[in-house]
């Protein structure tokens, strides 16, 4: 029995390790998914922030013209063209080529005004077109290989991102105050490659518990320049998307292993109660044995005509006798009061009680090993009287004194001393034995308890103290121990008078 409660025990801690783990690593991979869908919306927010930020600067200033000299004489126009080449051979090869011509013009001469004269808008906007109309040899030109894009349309959008940047470069600060408006808080840094760079790059979450987002984007492709965006993200505030999956993973995981534990602590109890039950048996079998073989001992002497003839011999016969059937009486009545539930069903034959005569009756009457030096003192006053069931009582204190005498060393010294106060009488019954744990003291009054000290060591059911304390409680009194182990034991029962 003891080979299976252990394997079951093992069992029940790899299953619960096991589904913990399986739990674990099912919410893990929830959490994951979570977070890689918040990354997801965060980057989509993160690109959607820097196009803005791509039309606020070229809002900037005019789409055309790039900057007006002081005395607005001059402007400098950028103007961006596209081709494309196809080269056939075994496959078919498309070169696309971005270029960007720079054009100087004075707007008072193309629209015969005198220099130095202010201009309105819309002379500056008539100088503009006029200039477009007439554009003669670029100061400067630009040529950027765009045949890494993939279509026309990306190779155009990335020509007029050069035009943007010319006329209002992309600044941190710039960037910075975008993504504080979307409400996301980053670390931006810019750089600039050798080489063109069309495509966005994201790094996920690394570490998971600590994660952090970075997004590089290219916001001049052709000259490769890149913001890098790195954002620090709360893992609770992935949370919340999945707090219901993991309320409800909690509360099925804790159900779950307290059924275990549970399923596991009735088969210890079913266990212990099998081993009561044996033990009880094995106990109550080498109690009734003891006063049943002195039955037979007597019974058989009385048939001895020649031990009969002899009045002492018979009277100690008899007298033995007598005794033996008390100690059954005794033993069935204590079976049949540990029973009761209620103690008021307990009942009682109250009268008035001499404890120094009990005590001493109790010390007559208790037998001694010979191996065993064993000293009472009944130090209690004469006087001292209290209203109790006589017989009760009687076993009460017998148990105290067998119990100190059996669990002891080579010798032991009782002593009984009784208190009067307030109605009540403090009987106090110490020794000199082995004393008991601490880690028992809590449990000796409990039925069928046994301390780690006594058992296995000494016969007995665990019912004396638990019988003491029933009969005590039904007499409206209490009782109570002090004890240092290896010192001795002081019993202290208190009842009305």
């Amino acid at each position: 029995m003891e080979k299976r409660i252990k394997s079951l025990y093992i069992i029940t801690i790899i299953a619960i390790l096991a589904f913990l783990g399986m739990q674990v690593y099912w919410l893990y991979g929830r959490y994951e998914y979570a977070l890689t869908e918040y990354e997801r919306s965060l980057y989509e927010r993160i690109t959607e922030c820097v196009e803005d930020y791509a039309e606020i600067r070229n809002s900037a200033s005019n789409s055309i013209v790039d900057s007006i000299n002081k005395n607005d004489a001059e402007k400098i126009m950028s103007v961006p063209t596209f081709s494309l080449r196809h080269e056939y051979g075994d496959s078919i090869k498309t070169t696309r080529t971005s270029k960007i011509y720079t054009y100087v013009f004075s707007a008072h001469e193309l629209l015969g005004i005198e220099p130095g004269t202010s201009l309105s808008d819309s002379q500056k906007d008539q100088a503009i077109e006029l200039a477009q109309m007439q554009m003669k040899e670029p100061v400067d030109s630009m040529s950027f290989d765009a045949s890494g894009a993939k279509d026309e349309n990306e190779a155009w959008i990335a020509t007029k991102n050069v035009q943007i940047e010319r006329k209002s470069p992309f600044t941190v600060q710039g960037i910075d105050s975008v993504l504080m408006n979307a409400g996301i808080k980053a670390t931006i840094s810019l750089a600039k490659a050798d080489t063109t760079v069309w495509r966005n790059k994201v790094e996920d979450h690394s570490p998971v518990f600590n994660p952090e987002l970075s997004v590089t984007i290219p916001y001049s492709q052709l000259e490769g320049r890149t913001v890098t965006i790195l954002i620090a993200i709360n893992p609770f505030k992935i949370l919340p998307g999945i707090w219901q999956i993991l309320t409800i993973s909690i509360l099925v995981s804790s159900l779950l292993i307290i059924c275990l534990i549970l399923q596991f602590s009735t088969v210890l109890k079913l266990s212990r109660l099998d081993k009561m039950r044996n033990s009880f048996i094995t106990t109550m079998i080498h109690e009734l044995k003891r006063p049943l073989s002195t039955l037979k001992m007597c019974v058989s002497a009385l048939y001895n005509e020649r031990m009969m003839e002899d009045k002492i011999t018979k009277k100690e016969i008899l007298s033995e006798t007598r005794n033996a059937l008390d100690n059954l009486s005794a033993y069935f009545s204590k079976l049949r009061d540990i029973i009761f539930n209620n103690v008021e069903q307990i009942p009682l034959n109250l009268r008035s009680v001499n404890l120094h005569e009990l005590f001493d009756n109790v010390i007559s009457a208790t037998a001694f090993p010979a191996d065993k030096a064993v000293r009472i003192k009944n130090g209690i006053d004469r006087g001292v009287v209290v209203s109790a069931d006589r017989t009760h009582l009687y076993n009460i204190l017998n148990n105290l004194v067998e119990n100190a005498v059996k669990y002891s060393g080579a010798s032991v010294e009782i002593n009984a001393t009784a208190d009067e106060k307030n109605g009540c009488v403090e009987l106090h019954v110490s020794d000199t034995g082995n004393g008991i744990p601490s880690s028992d003291i809590k449990h000796i009054f409990k039925r069928f308890y046994r301390g780690k000290a006594s058992a296995g060591k000494q016969p007995g059911m665990g019912l004396g103290l638990a019988y003491a304390k029933l009969l005590i409680d039904a007499h409206g009194g209490d009782i109570s121990v002090e004890s240092s182990e290896g010192e001795g034991s002081c019993f202290t029962i208190i009842l009305p008078q």
